[in-house]
């Protein structure tokens, strides 16, 4: 439990340039969280569609995590814990939303490509953040290193 939490809150490393991966993350989870709360197709509505129990909760509560989780890898904090309940919701949009286009008469395989460019993208730009780090210009990068970390690097 003690490597889990050292590797989800442990110091960051990599290249400063995953702040562009950072800034595409946080600022699409953070718009369309707050979409969900202003656009009732993208929010109540859409998880009505969906068939999501008590969907006005549901989709301020899913909007709300968008727009903390989303303003927490634009800074870059706590960036592999916050892309752990992000990596949920978008596997979850993925499931809900674009497999079914597989199985609509009008649709099929390529429309559901086309149609979850930007879902497949994030899921794959999460994994990197969780498996990378939120690279040095980040809050993560500037918190201060105890001893038994530098300690359990050599």
């Amino acid at each position: 439990m003690n490597s889990l939490f050292r590797f989800l809150f442990g110091p960051a490393r990599g290249p400063a340039s995953i702040l562009l991966i950072r800034l595409a993350v946080g600022l699409i989870f953070f718009t369309q969280g707050i979409l969900k709360y202003t656009d009732p197709n993208m929010g109540v509505a859409r998880f009505t569609r969906i068939g999501f129990p008590h969907p006005y909760f549901t989709a301020h509560f899913v909007g709300s995590f968008e727009i903390v989780c989303g303003i927490f890898v634009l800074l870059g904090l706590w960036t592999r814990a916050t892309a752990v309940p992000l990596l949920v919701v978008i596997t979850t949009a993925i499931a809900t939303t674009k497999i079914p286009e597989l199985f609509r008469a009008s649709q099929g395989f390529w429309y559901m490509v086309s149609d979850a460019r930007t879902d497949f993208a994030m899921l794959s730009s999460l994994l990197f953040l969780v498996l990378s780090g939120p690279g040095r210009l980040s809050l993560d990068a500037r918190m201060p290193r105890r001893a038994s970390d530098n300690f359990n690097e050599e």
